[in-house]
């Protein structure tokens, strides 16, 4: 019943709205894009779009006054009666004249310095008078594509024929356009609620739009802004530290208030800063306006090439209060050629500024939908929506939306499929997938020649994996099912070996997924598999050093877990194991002929006959649990997307028990837990960091494999994104337990806080890394390391690499050594 209410409110109210509209140019007739035009003294407002054209819904056509805001122009204020529910209004727009003999200018002051002086000291008063309101808002996206080329490093570009069909012969083209329209309620400093009333993608008959406000609420008056990197606002409260300021000129908004131009300076140009302009108001010193770029590798964006943001503000003479209107952010971005484009467009109207907020107005919902809210026809659309669509829009909404028709039907689907899935005597060796896109599924084998999928160890020589897997999922209830088998062999052992694997996942609410697995591998001594078959086959072959070491596993396993409180998540596993132990079965590598590899003892690596453990089996239970604190989420009507709050850390807790095992002393319980944190420390970087603890119980003569084992490195390779679970020059076995253990790791990234400023080295548009790492374990000394790098290096647009200096302690003995970070392989293993 609310909802009908609720719809018969929205139309009775698009009913009585007269709307104005009409073209903008300057005087010489030339479109002008994303002006500012609102009533005045309301908050009913709305921009032109890149042609120059607006439209303003109002609620009452009586004596209204109008006014037209743009940077560089003349505000204008239009009186517009009559009767007409339409009325048509194109407005030229006058060059602004910027003057600089209001200002005294004393050469050994800059007044700008002045005025950005007393912006930052009324920051807060500003900020405050904006702290609470609910509004209107209304956003639009678009992604594009321009000189996509046929082939990239040699390779074709196949998109598929629905992406294909967006493009010209020149392959550019819209590939996303979208739109939503939402009712705000927001308290700083980051409280927010939104409900999307209306929402449309593009040739997306769902229309489940990711524009919200919670993506675009970028405000100045705070210190920091964040675009992955925290950028500095030019009236930050250290804002003198990081830029220079220059008066450009003054003038007089429709109010008589002064205004002031200020070109924004960057002092150093590797800084997480803005360049451009900001006005601001005299007297009040609120933002006026803002036309600010940032560089990609400011950002540490690299395939960035520049956005620019853009704000406008008004002001209303019955409260005092500068408001945000408008707002556009536009990207260029580029790789091999490729260049995209994207632009969003964003408007704040019927604002209210509340003395305060019901208890439980805010909760951990940010997001929700109206029913129906993707359902929303072309006349609502024309109706409500503030900026008019270009013809380039309004010419990709009917292609596409037409277009789906014929792409949804089964005809369609089979003969893209057809095409797609045509077999060739060449996928026996190289693999082949097929695909029914109208009944939703896929099957895909893997092949006998997939390179990707050989390794080399000690255990098996060279071995090589192929497998069948199918996939059949449901968008509309969030149900998806794998089935997938794994072939392995080993061409020194000879052994064939098999696995399969069944995940089913329920649905998008709570994410209920099961999962049984079984078969027969090998499987490396620490579960977490610190060393990777590529690093260990390159050691291997390269090196003649086999660090991976390997025990045979039989096994079969069910799983399940799900979402059982907001930011809980619980995980239960249940299994058969059989262990046998392995050996070496080839002494081969391209170079050190005559060298020997150690044994796949970890325990005694120059023994080659004893194992390290004997042949047995046990059942394992374990029960884990995830929290997120302080958890929020989005609601869709396709599913519910938990958006983690980086606030608060994330803790993991465990039990894990064994039983029914061939011997009573394989029989154990541990407990475990371990906290993982961000803490952001503004400019100046991220800590992270991630605490571990643990004991085990009545496991005093428990198998080798089932000891707690930590990731150490003795590859000099590291492959992660950052070090917060690797020891990088501990050996791999060197300090597993089978009692109790605490293990910490720090890294500080400084986000380029310390390297911008150094010469020379801020050239490589590098971050510094500073770490520390320990772990204690019974009866024996700890292990220590501090660790100093760069990372964030690499070529051009592709920094992939970082490299850190470690130096490490225990028990009186020291290392010192250098690890490479290649973050790449972790994509490629």
């Amino acid at each position: 019943m609310k909802n009908y209410t609720l719809l018969a409110f929205l139309f009775f109210s698009i009913s009585n709205f007269a709307q104005i509209k009409g073209t903008i140019t300057d005087e010489k007739g030339n479109p002008l894009p994303f002006v500012s035009v609102f009533e005045e003294n309301t908050y009913s407002g709305t921009t032109s779009n890149e042609q120059g054209k607006y439209q303003l819904n109002i609620k009452k056509v009586g004596k209204n006054k109008i006014v037209f805001q743009y940077l560089g122009f003349k505000t204008q204020k239009v009186d517009v009666s009559g009767d007409s529910k339409t009325i048509v209004l194109d407005i030229k727009m006058q060059e602004e004249s910027f003057a600089l003999n209001e200002v005294v200018i004393d050469p050994k002051k800059n007044p700008a310095d002045a005025i950005i002086r007393s912006a930052i000291a009324e920051k807060k008063d500003n900020s405050d008078k904006t702290a609470r309101y609910t509004a209107d808002f209304y956003s639009k996206g678009m992604f594009k594509v321009k000189d996509l080329p046929k082939k990239i490093l040699g390779k074709k570009v196949d998109l598929g024929q629905d992406m294909a069909s967006n493009l010209d012969s020149t392959g550019t083209g819209i590939l996303y356009l979208s739109e939503t329209i939402s009712k705000i309620t927001f308290e700083k400093p980051d409280k927010l609620k939104e409900k999307i009333i209306a929402s449309k993608i593009s040739g997306n008959n769902k229309g489940y739009s990711y524009n919200t406000a919670s993506l675009s609420t970028y405000d100045f008056y705070d210190n920091t802004l964040d675009f992955d990197v925290k950028l500095i606002s030019p009236i930050a409260d250290n804002a003198f530290s990081y830029y220079k300021y220059k008066l450009e000129g003054t003038f007089y908004d429709d109010n008589n208030q002064q205004v002031y131009k200020i070109k924004v300076i960057p002092k150093r140009d590797k800084e997480p800063v803005f360049e451009g302009y900001i006005y601001i108001v005299d007297d009040s010193f609120a933002i006026y306006a803002l036309d600010l770029d940032i560089k990609g590798y400011r950002m540490k964006n690299e395939f960035t090439e520049v956005m620019t943001l853009k704000q406008s503000f008004s002001y209303n003479t019955k409260n005092k209060i500068w408001t945000k209107n408008a707002q556009t952010l536009d990207f260029n971005a580029g790789i091999f050629g490729v260049k995209f484009s994207g632009k969003f467009n964003y408007v704040y109207s019927n604002y209210e500024f509340p003395a305060s907020f019901e208890k439980k107005t805010f909760g951990n919902e940010i997001v929700a939908f109206e029913a129906n809210a993707n359902k929303k026809d072309d006349a609502f659309w024309n109706q409500i929506r503030p900026i008019p669509l270009t013809i380039e829009e309004s010419t990709d909404y009917t292609k596409k939306d037409s277009l789906q028709t014929i792409r949804k039907s089964q005809k369609y689907m089979d003969s893209v499929d057809t095409k797609n899935n045509k077999f060739k005597v060449t996928d026996i060796l190289m693999g082949y997938d097929y695909k029914n896109t109208f009944k939703k599924y896929s099957f895909d084998y893997k092949g006998l020649l997939n390179i990707a999928s050989l390794s080399f160890n000690t255990i098996q020589g060279f071995n090589l994996d192929s497998g069948f897997s199918f996939k059949k999922w449901n968008e509309d209830e969030g149900k998806s099912t794998s089935i997938s088998t794994t072939f392995n062999y080993g061409f020194s052992d000879e052994r064939f070996r098999i696995t399969g694997d069944f995940t089913h996942k329920f649905n998008n609410i709570n994410f209920a997924t099961m999962n049984v697995s079984g078969g027969t591998k090998v499987a490396q001594f620490n579960g977490s598999e610190p060393i990777s078959k590529l690093v260990n086959s390159v050691s291997s072959l390269f090196f003649k050093d086999n660090y991976m070491k390997l025990y045979n596993l039989e096994y079969a396993q069910i799983g399940y877990s799900q979402n059982i409180l907001n930011g809980v998540n619980l995980f239960g596993k249940l299994g058969y194991e059989q262990r046998k132990p392995l050996f070496n079965t080839t002494d081969y590598s391209f170079f050190k002929k005559d060298d020997i590899y150690s044994s796949n003892n970890p325990l005694a690596p120059n023994d080659f006959t004893t194992p390290a453990f004997d042949p047995h089996h046990l059942f394992k239970a374990v029960i884990s649990t995830r929290i997120n604190f302080g958890n929020k989420y989005i609601s869709r009507p396709d599913g519910r997307y938990n958006i983690k709050n980086d606030k608060y850390p994330t803790v993991f807790l465990a039990f894990e028990k064994a039983f029914a095992a061939s011997e009573k002393k394989y029989e154990f319980e541990r407990i475990g837990a371990s906290v993982v944190y961000d803490l952001s420390l503004g400019n100046k970087g991220t800590l992270g960091m991630n605490l571990r603890a643990g004991k085990f119980f009545n496991a005093e003569n428990i198998s080798f494999i089932d000891y707690r084992h930590f990731n150490g490195n003795q590859t000099h390779i590291g492959t992660s994104e950052r070090y917060l679970n690797v020891f990088n020059l501990m050996p791999y076995y060197a300090n597993s337990t089978n009692d109790s253990y605490f293990e910490m790791h720090l890294e500080h990234n400084d986000m380029g806080y310390i390297m911008n400023k150094i010469p020379l080295l801020n050239l490589l548009k590098s971050t510094m890394n500073l770490g520390f790492h320990s772990l204690a374990i019974p009866d024996r000394k700890p292990y220590t390391e501090f660790t100093v790098g760069l990372d964030n290096l690499g070529f051009g647009k592709f920094k992939l690499f970082r490299v850190d200096y470690v130096h490490s302690y225990q028990g009186g003995i020291q290392q010192n050594g250098v690890v490479f970070g290649l973050k790449i392989l972790n994509v490629l293993d």
